[in-house]
């Protein structure tokens, strides 16, 4: 019952793997915040998980992206990869769609990793709160190696 008047949210990894800055993602539209604050990780495998209960409110047809939305109004953004908006789909496989409700550690999509390194694809994933100007973000983890079962970040 407490959860339910926190006002924080916990943010678990959406994978496991190598957590990095937001700032390091070798992109500038997320390393500069563009898109809003955030982390990036490198996978250790090949497969998104959700990163706290929410309610998926987008899903394009490319399948190279996630977006979540918390019953606090947090706004997620899970990309995978860099330029795999390009690949139109091929590789990936989603496992949920629009407006599921989905559970911390529910597995959100796969993709053939060996696919992706064959096409020399930049798997680096960002998680990014695209209103995160709404919030303050606290960052639990930087530069680690971390699992699904890890908090990376605090929202209030």
């Amino acid at each position: 019952m407490f959860s339910l008047f926190s006002k924080e949210t916990v943010l678990y990894a959406p994978v496991n793997g190598k957590i990095i800055r937001i700032e390091d993602v070798p992109d500038q539209v997320f390393a500069s915040k563009m898109m809003g604050e955030g982390v990036g990780f490198v996978n250790d495998g090949n497969e998104i998980y959700a990163p706290c209960d929410a309610k998926v409110i987008m899903v394009p047809s490319s399948k190279h992206a996630i977006g979540l939305k918390t019953k606090k109004g947090i706004e997620l953004l899970i990309h995978i990869g860099l330029d795999t908006v390009n690949l139109n789909g091929e590789g990936f496989q989603v496992h949920v769609k629009e407006n599921d409700s989905v559970k911390r550690g529910q597995l959100l999509i796969s993709y053939d990793k060996h696919l992706m390194e064959k096409k020399k694809i930049n798997l680096i994933t960002p998680l990014v709160i695209t209103n995160s100007s709404e919030y303050i973000i606290e960052k639990l983890v930087e530069e680690s190696q971390i699992g699904i079962n890890d908090k990376v970040l605090i929202v209030k």
